[in-house]
């Protein structure tokens, strides 16, 4: 049953019953309704803020797993880059000097790629930054270790020629000096005969008689065979392999023909004085890889120990060069 409401009128002094206007009852019906609705809203915003939903959750335990994953990743690649480096460092400094084969340069081996630093934190990487900086990086040790792959088929090859090399590379002394007593001017800066100033000697001058045989110091084909206005004169070039060549020059006659492959031992021609020359010897050069490097250490296969330090003492003379 309604409860009826009385209120005393202070005018009329009687009680008179209590009737509320429609507005105000409407009024109070708004009221409540907003205020309901901005508790709720609060209530929200609370639950939303410290209490994670069901979505949340799963998504913030496939994210800590993927960072762990990429964290365990990670440390696996570093240990497989630390591995290729050693690999490249062994193969650069023992594989390749072995064989007397120059460095693989960094740079063939897009090592630049490797070092990319982090810019961001794991905790601080979409999914999509997961995985295309695990990619770049499982990318990197891809290349590096095709190229990897294909140096060592380069020294399975070099292996394979062990023996080719070994004939190409110069050993003997281009004439007949078992005394040691033909070294005449060594490798170096040395006094030129004509023009008396300090010019570079490129080679060893060997003095003999007019005629003696010239022999090639190692296997190859012959590359030049003619005379040289330069001031080799009759001369002959030996192109080995492997980087290697060898030059005889002021020959007074040549024997060696342009084309012809020679070995060592075989005589390519006879001492001489012809072209820039002071009097009959052989200037002989050895180059490697383009440049000019001292004969003195390629005749191992002819000397003693002892006769070697003789021979390098002798080349050192500073004394006039015959060239």
């Amino acid at each position: 049953m309604k409860k009826i409401k009385y209120f005393y009128n202070t005018h009329t002094l009687r009680y008179e019953k209590l009737i509320t206007p429609f507005r105000v009852k409407l009024l109070r019906v708004f009221g409540f309704i907003a205020a309901a609705v901005v508790t709720a809203g609060i209530i929200v915003l609370i639950a939303f803020q410290y209490i994670e939903s069901p979505e949340e959750k799963l998504l913030k335990q496939q994210n800590d797993n993927l960072s762990a994953n990429y964290k365990l990743l990670s440390q696996r690649i570093n240990q497989l880059q630390q591995k290729v480096g050693e690999l490249e460092k062994r193969d650069n400094e023992v594989y390749r000097s072995i064989f007397e084969s120059a460095p693989v340069p960094d740079s063939a081996r897009l090592k630049e790629m490797s070092m990319a630093k982090e810019i961001q934190l794991v905790q601080g990487m979409g999914a999509g930054d997961l995985v295309s900086s695990i990619a770049g990086q499982l990318n990197n040790l891809i290349l590096r270790t095709a190229y990897q792959e294909k140096s060592y088929q380069e020294i399975d090859g070099l292996i394979n020629n062990k023996e080719k090399l070994l004939a190409a590379i110069p050993a003997i002394q281009p004439v007949s000096n078992k005394s040691l007593t033909r070294v005449a001017s060594g490798f170096g800066t040395r006094i030129d005969p004509v023009y008396k100033i300090n010019k570079f000697h490129a080679g060893l001058d060997f003095t003999a008689p007019q005629g003696t045989p010239i022999y090639a110091t190692a296997d190859g084909t012959v590359k030049e065979s003619d005379y040289n206005a330069g001031g080799y004169g009759n001369h002959v070039v030996i192109n080995h392999g492997f980087g290697y060549e060898t030059l005889y020059g002021h020959m007074v006659r040549i024997k060696a023909r342009t084309g012809t492959k020679v070995k060592r031992g075989e005589v390519i021609g006879y001492v001489g004085s012809t072209g820039k020359s002071t009097g009959p010897h052989c200037h002989y050069e050895v180059h490697r890889n383009g440049q000019p490097v001292d004969p003195v250490y390629y005749f191992y296969n002819d000397l003693t120990p002892e006769q070697y330090d003789r021979m390098l003492k002798l080349a050192a003379a500073g004394n006039q060069s015959f060239d």
